[in-house]
């Protein structure tokens, strides 16, 4: 499958959803890699060290890749043709790139800003979500760098209540494409096998809808706050998210 000798390494904020996509490829090709966790704004101090800037970051013997889809494509490069999560044809290609790219751009970032709007006043939560498998010392320090990465995310991302309703407004438009895309029966939602397109919609749509096989899922889901908890529901019960908590099911 690949020349390479080591481990993959492969540099996280380990509740990132763009992090478990790439997590989540490594493990359905049975691909050997070394997470590296660390919390905001640690997380940048790992990445710029091998030319990065956010996370994920992986980095092989031969070269580093910064981006998730970028990531997907060089582990469909080294993967066997019956492994491959890219298709073969064309069209369906093509497909799946789009919705990789819709996933990315528009369902991921609303999700986070969704939820950063309802936890990131809640700190015991913050850390909880922030600090799963980092190194000692950044737990330790999180109460200190908390209250300053907390201003910077709310300027950064625009952080209100109207900028989070739109948000809600764009994932429930996102799934409700995936809803009808899944008519008929299907599967997948391109091919008839699990492909890019299945693992970018589950992993980065995880957060709305928290499935019990995530590797990160937190203990204290009742903690989170009431309306919060209602939307999830709300998510759950739609066919795009129990196509999604599916896939965590039987394929995660």
């Amino acid at each position: 499958m690949q020349n390479q000798q080591k481990p993959f390494r492969l540099i996280t904020i380990p509740v990132s959803h763009y992090c478990e996509k790439v997590r989540w490829a490594l493990d359905i090709l049975k691909l050997p890699y070394i997470e590296e966790a660390h919390m905001p704004p640690f997380h940048r101090f790992a990445t710029k060290k091998v030319g990065g800037k956010s996370v994920p970051v992986l980095v092989t013997e031969d070269e580093v890749f910064t981006d998730s889809t970028d990531i997907l494509k060089y582990l469909d490069s080294i993967a066997p043709n019956e492994a491959k999560q890219y298709p073969h044809k064309a069209e369906q290609n093509q497909e799946v790139e789009e919705l990789e790219e819709l996933f990315d751009e528009t369902l991921a970032p609303a999700i986070r800003h969704w939820g950063y709007f309802h936890v990131m006043n809640n700190s015991k939560l913050m850390q909880e979500k922030w600090c799963q498998n980092v190194p000692i010392v950044e737990n330790l320090l999180f109460p200190l760098l908390f209250p300053p990465m907390r201003s910077i995310s709310k300027k950064k991302y625009n952080i209100n209540a109207e900028s989070a309703e739109q948000a809600y407004k764009e994932i429930k438009s996102i799934f409700e494409k995936v809803s009808r895309l899944l008519a008929g029966d299907r599967k997948y939602l391109v091919g008839d096998k699990i492909s890019v397109a299945d693992i970018a919609f589950a992993s980065l749509g995880a957060p709305i809808l928290s499935p019990e096989q995530h590797p990160t899922k937190s203990s204290n889901s009742q903690e989170l706050p009431s309306k919060m908890l209602f939307v999830i529901k709300e998510f759950r019960k739609t066919p795009a998210g129990t196509f999604a908590l599916n896939l965590y099911a039987n394929q995660r």
